[in-house]
């Protein structure tokens, strides 16, 4: 099994380009099922969970292309077995995404139920409900969602909790719907704007994506179209907090600063020093580190997959802080991993009480989850020593060759096994 050894103690310094946003991939992967015509995609990150869900779709009929730019064709001109299996799935949640746009284009699915990180029960009923409400008839059976429909109709939907895959799967299934779709609490992430604007260059017809009602009018079909991933917000995020954790001096080119307004606020409040361009942002740090509170909330509040990161930070910053976790009832598996390395953290319920100490110290830590291991990898560039980072496959499926990227910058790391 392989991991990931750092030895800590170097500032950050240069330049590096961020990949492209796999929350954004994944649904416009899927989107490729809605019509018989090749959708291209641009910008695709060469990530495990890129990898698997092209297997998936491999698997139902569609046929994939890679040309020699690493953009990505898919011609879903026969979809033969309209099925996500559990096999091909139990690693990935995001596989529910196929859900949607199977019940919409062939009538009917049959999906397992999705695994995933380990971070909480995210339940998948709000897709059900959706789906049922455009007139769709789903059951579980043996594990698995199947779902029938002649053709579905649009319908008025309000969810329960605010969801970025329940609104993606809804937003796909209403373009082929008969009549209009009205997403009320709908997500407004980036990632959900990109996926409208894939779908719109397809033929859907859809107003609002950002923010929290979007309406889609159904179409009879879609057509092909040419499109192009959003950079990752949330690498680029962990890359400028490690610039920051280390005092180094880092410019993150290729990305969206704008997606990142709450985290760079909170990174200017522990002490960093932030610019921002178009599509860049430059971050250094040269005096001490000042802990900072925050709590996680839907888009476009702080994102809980920045939530491990800043812990991270706040155990080598002065004073103490708080963080609130507001969206998964189990994301502070990486606590007692970060306390290994001589971090100072107490929990209660959703709470995390961090107080900054002088050093952290190396050691053998485990990641749980994928944003848990981004925060570990940057807590072993300050630690003292040598840190190991085992069970690395979680962060291969959200960080593209982050240790080349990290070594460019200047960080003693390779990937051992």
């Amino acid at each position: 099994m392989e991991k990931l050894a750092i030895e800590g103690g170097v500032p950050l310094h240069g330049e590096v380009a961020v990949s492209g946003a796999k929350n954004a991939a994944l649904p416009i992967l899927c989107a490729a099922l809605l019509t018989a015509e090749p959708l291209r995609i641009g910008n695709v990150p060469h990530l495990r969970d890129v990898s698997t869900m092209l297997s998936l779709l491999g698997q139902m009929g569609v046929a994939v292309s890679m040309d020699d730019k690493l953009g990505i064709e898919l011609c879903a001109a026969r979809i033969h077995t309209p099925e996500a299996p559990y096999e091909m799935v139990k690693t990935m949640r995001a596989s529910v995404l196929v859900l949607g746009p199977l019940v919409a284009r062939c009538g009917e699915a049959r999906v397992s139920l999705p695994g995933g990180c380990a971070i909480g029960l995210r339940p998948v009923d709000q897709h059900i409900k959706g789906l049922q409400a455009m007139g769709a008839t789903i059951t579980v059976e043996q594990g698995y969602m199947v779902a029938r429909a002649k053709r579905l109709k649009g319908a008025r939907i309000c969810t329960d909790v605010v969801t970025v895959t329940g609104t993606e799967n809804l937003m796909m299934a209403g373009t082929l719907a008969d009549g209009v779709t009205v997403i009320e609490n709908a997500a407004r992430e980036p990632e959900v704007t990109d996926l409208a604007h894939c779908l719109t260059a397809m033929g859907a017809k859809i107003s609002g994506a950002g923010t929290d009602v979007i309406t889609i009018e159904g179409v009879a079909k879609l057509h092909g179209a040419t499109t192009s991933v959003i950079p990752d917000r949330i690498e680029t995020g962990t890359f400028v907090v490690a610039a920051a954790m280390t005092g180094g001096d880092v410019r993150v080119t290729g990305a969206r600063p704008g997606h990142l307004d709450a985290v760079l606020a909170k990174l200017r409040d522990a002490g960093a020093t932030v610019e921002t361009g178009e599509d860049w942002i430059h971050v250094r740090r040269s005096g001490p580190l000042k802990a900072v509170n925050l709590r996680t909330a839907p888009y476009p509040a702080f994102p809980t997959d920045m939530q491990a990161q800043f812990l991270a930070m706040n155990c080598v910053a002065q004073g103490t802080g708080v963080i609130h976790e507001d969206i998964f009832e189990n994301r502070f598996m990486h606590v007692q991993e970060l306390q290994r390395l001589g971090a100072d953290i107490e929990v209660d319920g959703n709470t995390a009480v961090v107080k900054g100490v002088a050093a952290l110290d190396g050691a053998t830590v485990m990641a749980t989850d994928l944003r848990a291991s981004a925060s570990l990898v940057i807590a072993g560039l300050v630690a003292r020593g040598t840190t190991i980072v085992d069970r690395i496959y979680h962060l291969d499926r959200g960080y593209e060759a982050i240790e080349e990227k990290l070594s460019r910058l200047g960080a003693r790391i390779k990937r051992v096994s």
